[in-house]
């Protein structure tokens, strides 16, 4: 008979268990979801701090704050498909291949294009930074491998040993010569510049969506199919482990835990996290659709999905509670002490003050818009607080709103709304929504415009105040590009300075110039 093991060891076991989910647990909050137009084709953290994260979606690469999970940076100078948007290890410049068949270089301070590297004749779905930081691998469509020298905008190596679309690639976290290649051909490639020749060659038995080095450059990881592979590639890409846990093909890789855990999404809606020492499952994270992509930010302060509908899901790590320092000892009432003295002075006791809450509040809770956009049209929020009143206008747009709070109103009601547009829509603040505000408006009345004087005055004068507007715009315009001139005068004739190396890095090429011009004809 059996003896089932003793009390003690399964408490043990349960225990352990519990706190490897609560270790997980405890690193995500809630997450935030963010919808994009486009499936989520790469996400990639910068190393530097404050750890933004790019998105690549679309025919545009967006730059997110972790931390409020708004959009800090748009990159978008492209005309197709971007792809493959990363990060240079210091985070001050961008590459992303794309459709186009180029590969483009940004300033992330500026979102200037610095550079444009052609040269494959199909789409480039993948491209990094080598170690050196002055180089840029690309895995293009064309079945070829290219490394680009960044100062000069020219190819200093290409590789074509793969035979079939190159999806997946990875340089070397320890030298700045070696290049990993994954291609639907099923096989994983290294590549070595110093030699421009192929080292080896290992096949996955599918085709290959993802390669992954590992921090000590001695072994990496190739996703394909269902199945994880780890290669040794000191040992001439000999496979040292298989990892089967998905049921639908493994879409992206990424370290976590200081590198001591993997995580792995897959078309099959999970995010597994696996034990780098055993490569077994620890947890596995659930998402609404099929997962794309993954990033986890240096210290796992974030972790960011991107799946096949446009959904990014960004989740933080929720902040560990403190121990409470309250002497928690029972009070011992048996043996109070007589010897209790009255204080001499009376106690003072304060007074709780609850924080009383804006009318607009109580009207969004019911719904009763019209009440809310009323309630910040009095003069006196008009006058003193005008970014509370457009606040509210835009919480209107964004609960779909406004048109409700705009119909039915009288005209001097409608009068009060026009004067406000035209009083602060020069306001760079609040520009972008009175624009809005004033096309719903617009839609609302455009059939009952006509039977108000009043409100055609006033129309007629914001239509004056635009156009002011807009000559405006176009004498800044036209100043910008005075100053532009002079400075590029200034940055030339400074050419022969020390640092004239760092300083060409930074400057636009020809190409890249000749990219960033909009035809408008």
């Amino acid at each position: 008979m059996i003896q089932p093991p003793p009390y003690s060891t399964i408490l043990t076991r349960d225990k352990q268990r519990r706190i490897k989910e609560l270790m997980i647990k405890l690193l995500l909050k809630v997450p935030v979801l963010v919808k994009e137009f486009g499936p989520i084709d790469y996400i990639d953290f910068s190393p530097a701090e404050p750890h933004y994260f790019a998105v690549t979606c679309s025919v545009r690469v967006q730059i997110y704050n972790s931390i409020t999970k708004l959009v800090s940076k748009n990159l978008n100078r492209f005309q197709e498909t971007a792809y493959g948007g990363s990060f240079r290890p210091d985070g001050k410049l961008l590459c992303a291949g794309g459709e186009e068949s180029h590969v483009k270089l940004f300033d992330v301070s500026s979102k200037s294009l610095l550079r444009v590297f052609k040269g494959h004749s199909s789409a480039v779905h993948r491209c990094f930074f080598t170690l050196d930081k002055t180089h840029i691998a690309s895995f293009s469509d064309d079945k070829t491998v290219r490394v680009w020298d960044i100062p000069s905008e020219k190819a200093v190596s290409s590789f074509s040993g793969n035979t079939d679309y190159v999806r997946a690639g990875a340089v070397s976290p320890v030298s700045p010569d070696i290049v990993l290649s994954g291609g639907y051909d099923n096989h994983v490639r290294m590549f070595d510049t110093r030699t421009n020749s192929e080292v080896f060659a290992v096949d996955h038995g599918a085709p290959v969506e993802c390669v992954l080095f590992l921090p000590t450059g001695g072994l990496f990881l190739s996703a394909g199919g269902t199945e994880i592979k780890v290669w040794d590639a000191l040992s001439g890409g000999r496979l040292r482990e298989k990892i089967s846990h998905h049921h639908k093909t493994v879409t992206c890789l990424a370290l976590s835990s200081e590198n001591k855990r993997l995580m792995s999404g897959s078309l099959d809606r999970h995010v597994k996290i696996y034990d780098m020492a055993t490569f077994q499952v620890v947890h596995t994270l659930d998402y609404p659709n099929a997962v794309l992509s993954l990033g986890v930010s240096a210290g796992d302060e974030a972790v960011v999905a991107g799946m096949v509908d446009g959904l990014v899901s960004i989740s933080r790590r929720e902040d560990e509670p403190r121990p409470s320092k309250r002497d928690r000892r029972k009070a011992s009432f048996r043996y109070a002490p007589d010897n209790f003295q009255k204080p001499s002075t009376d106690l003072l006791v304060s007074e709780e003050v609850h924080p009383l809450h804006a009318k607009h509040d109580a009207y969004f809770r019911k719904f009763q818009y019209t009440k809310a956009l009323d309630s910040v049209l009095l003069p006196y929020v008009v006058n003193k607080t005008p970014h509370v009143t457009v606040s509210i206008m835009q919480e209107l747009i964004r609960r779909k709103g406004l048109h409700t709070a705009l119909a039915s109103r009288e005209v001097k009601s409608l009068c009060t709304i026009l004067r406000f547009i035209i009083r602060y829509i020069g306001d760079n603040r609040f520009t972008r929504t009175l624009i809005d505000v004033t096309n719903v408006f617009l839609d609302v009345y455009e059939d009952n415009i006509e039977q108000s004087s009043e409100v055609i005055t006033l129309l007629e004068y914001l239509k004056d105040i635009l156009k002011e507007e807009e000559k405006l715009t176009e004498q800044l315009t036209s100043l910008e590009g005075a100053l532009h001139l002079l400075l590029s005068v200034a940055t030339a004739g400074n050419s022969q300075a020390p640092d004239s190396v760092n300083t060409k890095l930074l400057q636009p090429s020809l190409s890249a110039q000749s990219n960033s011009v909009i035809n408008v004809a």
